[in-house]
């Protein structure tokens, strides 16, 4: 079973393209729905403990916790050390089912791939991409956010062009919906050759 590490920087349309992996039936796991999941279980009394007053009646207050650790490397630093391996547990489970279930490909959306080093748990990176200028107006177009948000997300990301010099594929997302489908497809059917072979001789 290959697994193949997604990531992107912030606006890059990972989300996405995750999608487009799931639609075509192919299993993923999406850390950011993970973390989600931890923020009302394993992780809040762990975070509470950490920053007090961050969890209500049991659930993470994620607003209030990015309050907290928003341009503080150090705080930041103690929510990961936190977080980051209950996420890499909770994908491990997920690698494990899909494995026993017989899967040939799993996605695994890591937001923060080469930051947290997460690139020794996959086979294949995929990295998705788009112009700085687009990168940016879809940012700025979220609800709450800012430039100087924005600008504290990108500071703590490895440049988009560093990860395209260390991705095994990479699909840029500002071409439109069709081609990035497309172009999810065609991985597909490199990395899972006997199925896509079988389906191209049905057509």
């Amino acid at each position: 079973m290959i697994r193949l590490g997604l990531t992107g920087s912030i606006g890059m349309g990972k989300s996405t393209t995750a999608a487009m992996f799931a639609d075509a039936g192919i299993p993923v796991h999406d850390s950011d729905a993970a973390v989600h999941e931890l923020y009302s279980g394993d992780a809040a009394p762990l975070i509470e403990a950490a920053f007090p007053g961050t969890v209500i009646d049991g659930v993470v207050d994620r607003k209030m916790l990015g309050e907290r650790v928003l341009g503080d490397s150090d705080a930041l630093g103690r929510l990961e050390a936190i977080v980051h391996p209950l996420v890499a547990a909770h994908e491990a489970a997920f690698v494990d089912q899909a494995r026993a279930a017989g899967a040939d490909l799993v996605v695994l959306d890591i937001p923060l791939l080469f930051e947290v080093g997460a690139q020794d748990r996959v086979d294949k990176v995929l990295v998705v991409t788009a112009p700085a200028a687009v990168q940016r107006e879809r940012v700025l177009a979220r609800p709450g956010m800012t430039e100087d948000r924005f600008a504290a997300i990108l500071a703590r990301q490895v440049p988009d062009r560093a990860k395209r010099a260390k991705a095994d594929f990479i699909i840029d997302t500002s071409l439109g919906m069709d081609c990035a489908r497309a172009k999810v497809r065609d991985l597909i059917s490199v990395l899972t050759p006997e199925p896509a072979a079988m389906n191209n001789a049905a057509v």
